[in-house]
């Protein structure tokens, strides 16, 4: 198999489930606060291992007891943590998540060590640019070192997956020249275009991105599936797996995660979306962040269930002609 590197934040995620989410000024009640290793990077790393990927992680925490516990849980998925740089003077990353009744998430994130994370650091670790095949991103950690990173990433002949969360106000037009796959969900993708009701409008928001030098675009879409655009397939849909969300807060990252394994597995891209998607339905299903990821194992059980139940398939197929092929996707 191909080595993925994962170049991205590592956050101690503190979640806090509510019945609904707070508008301005409203105070309500929780009865718990959980504390999960996350981080849109970390999560990515964390998701490759448990799918049984070559994955190393790079990024940084303070030193204190939030890193540890992020390095014990990226540790025992099967990821190489040994060039996570710990940095004395600031703390590790932190993230609030409310989670309510329905799923659906609000995150505010404390940057810490992330923001330090700089071209320096790539530099120091070109070594592991250089042995990866695959290479992900995202936008937790300082732009400048995504740029650089994936620019050199790019001059190395490697495949460049980036997934574009939180988009920043301004964001630096020559990074999608460095992209061969970007990851966006509908409202990522509205930020990227500046195109309204996008969901109606994908194809013209992925020529948009596609001229800005980007070769593939996959859009995530929640209960409405997957949007792909790519080189190799053209455009497909790819429909939602029918699940009862519990909590959303991991599954792009697991979607992302899946898409570089089955890759670098050397599946095409089309089939690896497919495996990505089932990934992200079971993500949902569980809570918290690191803690809602499955193992291949579990992917493969569930996908046989998929199977079985052939009602469920019908529905599905009923949304698109897409035909999967899963026995291909997860062998």
């Amino acid at each position: 198999m191909k080595k993925i590197l994962v170049i991205g934040s590592l956050n101690l995620d503190m979640v806090v489930n509510v019945d609904h989410t707070p508008t301005v000024g409203e105070t309500i009640l929780s009865d718990k606060m959980e504390m999960i290793p996350g981080g849109k990077g970390a999560n990515q790393a964390c998701a490759a291992g448990c799918l049984n990927a070559d994955v190393t992680m790079l990024g940084a925490v303070g030193n204190d007891m939030y890193a540890d516990i992020q390095m014990e849980s990226l540790s025992r998925a099967g990821v190489d943590v040994s060039r996570i740089i710990r940095r004395p003077d600031t703390t590790t990353g932190i993230a609030l998540i409310t989670v309510n009744s329905d799923g659906d998430n609000c995150i505010v994130v404390i940057s810490g060590a992330n923001a330090t994370l700089s071209c320096k650091d790539i530099d120091q670790n070109v070594d592991l640019l250089k042995e990866a095949d695959i290479i992900i991103f995202q936008l937790e950690i300082p732009l400048d070192t995504v740029c650089y990173g994936a620019k050199k990433a790019k001059e190395l002949g490697k495949t460049v997956i980036l997934d574009p969360a939180p988009v920043p106000k301004e964001f630096p037009d020559e990074l999608f020249r460095y992209v061969d796959i970007i990851k966006p969900n509908e409202t990522e993708l509205h930020m990227l275009t500046g195109i309204d009701h996008v969901e109606d409008h994908l194809q013209e928001a992925s020529a948009k991105l596609r001229s800005q030098g980007v070769k593939n675009i996959l859009v995530t879409l929640g209960g409405k599936g997957v949007y792909l655009d790519s080189e190799e397939s053209g455009i497909l849909r790819i429909p939602a797996i029918p699940v009862d969300a519990v909590d959303t807060t991991a599954a792009g990252d697991s979607f992302t995660a899946a898409l570089a394994v089955m890759l670098a597995k050397g599946k095409s891209l089309s089939d690896a979306a497919v495996f990505a998607n089932y990934v992200s339905a079971i993500a949902v299903t569980r809570k918290g962040a690191q803690s809602s990821i499955p193992t291949l194992d579990e992917v493969r059980e569930y996908i046989e269930r998929f199977e079985r139940d052939k009602e469920a398939v019908s529905l599905a197929a009923a949304e698109s002609d897409f035909r999967l092929n899963l026995a291909g996707v997860t062998a």
